[in-house]
């Protein structure tokens, strides 16, 4: 009704993808923003369309899919898993064995990216819902500890399955992202090569100041990852709000006490964790054909981290913290290196923050102060990577005592204090 946006006189209107003309708006904007950011007509952030910063967005829009997976099974069934990088690496494998190449030391069939692609997450899938009954006999931390022991598990079986992985610390190549009817085939759709996407494409004029005649290989690849997260976003949406979501929640909440109410608790916990495991192949498969060459060793505890990591600081259960999550922690790395650089920068020039910068960045052995050895990690300073670390367990422990709803939750109290503003108490 006008004027009362929260007022709903039907269910369906409640349950809406989209209840709000605030949302839709969002939304709009949102979609104009994701699709000239890579094109580099967005006022103040023409970096972005730079190669640098759109391989690391191609990076975040992965692992979003992945996260979206993540999420699904410990922020909305509260199955608490650490063996993601696992599932992920069951489905690289599965889609670099279909996909690849066959050499003298590695298996590979060479079939489209229409085959290997959704393969990845059937397969994933299928392992998911094999582990689940084992998984399903335990929970909390003794769970963490049984999928925790996959990711072991899977490193042994990576650094030994050469005909699979490669060989250990140099890896194999992945599929392209590509698109052709059969394999040996010229590609129909190519996104990793520069030029026209496809062959009716002309010259865009969108804005005054956006002529495209050719697109990287880079925007080519994200447009296409971005519409990847778009329907894994929008099926994990929806899932949530269906009678498996809410049964998913239910044993969240209280799993007992779901089961007396009839909802089956051991199926329940092994859908999740197949349509989780899903989510995770599919990210591995992309993850693979993007980077080009993944070593047997990246699959390891620190990447399961990682996505834990994205849906405590984004918010548990919740498809915008979890995007949110995702750009942060993928993208901090890379700004805390530049924020670095800078510092130390305007410590070696005397800059307005030089003072700043010589408290904080350790140049040189001879320097008494400091807690981050830049450029050369060199004395007892922490390096950069190590700092991301510290950052993202700080983080961990700050949101789970503060705000356990994450970045999420900061936007609702904001949101809120201006709907009720001036009144606030």
């Amino acid at each position: 009704m006008r004027g009362r946006p929260n007022l709903y006189t039907r269910y369906e209107s409640e349950m809406g993808l989209f209840p709000s003309t605030t949302r839709k708006v969002s939304l709009a904007l949102l979609c104009v923003i994701a699709v000239l950011a890579p094109l580099s007509a967005l006022p103040f952030f023409g970096f972005s369309g730079d190669a640098s910063w759109l391989i690391l967005i191609n990076r975040t829009l992965i692992f979003a899919v992945g996260a979206l997976g993540i999420n699904l099974l410990t922020g909305v069934a509260g199955q608490v898993s650490l063996g993601h990088a696992f599932f992920m690496a069951v489905g690289a494998y599965t889609a670099v064995v279909l996909g690849g190449e066959a050499g003298r030391s590695v298996w590979g069939l060479g079939l489209p990216i229409w085959i290997w692609l959704p393969m990845a997450g059937i397969v994933a899938a299928l392992v998911g819902v094999l582990v689940a009954p084992t998984a399903v006999r335990v929970r909390g931390l003794y769970l963490a500890f049984v999928t925790l022991g996959l990711v072991f598990i899977g490193l042994y079986l990576w650094r030994n399955l050469g005909k699979v992985a490669g060989q250990s610390g140099i890896g194999r190549p992945w599929p392209e992202l590509e698109f052709s009817l059969w394999r040996n085939m010229d590609p129909l759709v190519s996104f990793t090569t520069d030029g026209p996407l496809w062959w009716f494409l002309r010259p865009i004029n969108l804005l005054p100041w956006v002529h495209i005649d050719e697109m990287s290989g880079e925007a080519k690849t994200y447009f296409f990852l971005l519409v990847a997260v778009v329907v894994f976003a929008l099926l994990a949406k929806n899932l949530m709000r269906t009678r498996i979501g809410r049964s998913w929640a239910a044993v969240r909440d209280r799993d007992i006490a779901a089961e007396v109410m009839g909802v089956a608790d051991a199926k329940a916990k092994t859908q999740a964790f197949g349509i989780s495991s899903f989510y995770a192949g599919v990210a591995g498969a992309l993850l693979g054909s993007v980077v080009g060459r993944i070593i047997p060793e990246s699959w390891d505890i620190f990447l399961s981290v990682e996505f834990i990591a994205i849906i405590l600081i984004g918010g548990a259960g919740t498809i915008a913290g979890t995007m949110l999550g995702t750009f942060f922690v993928v993208l901090s790395p890379r700004i805390v290196e530049n924020a670095t650089g800078f510092l130390a920068t305007q410590a070696a020039e005397g800059g307005p923050l030089g003072w700043l910068g010589a408290l904080l960045i350790r140049s040189s052995q001879d320097d008494l102060i400091g807690i981050v050895s830049y450029p050369d990690a060199a004395g007892p300073g922490l390096s950069v990577p190590q700092l991301n670390i510290v950052i993202f367990g700080i983080l961990i422990i700050v949101f789970l005592i503060v705000e356990p709803l994450g970045l999420y939750g900061i936007w609702l109290r904001i949101r809120n204090y201006w709907k009720g503003w001036p009144f606030t108490y």
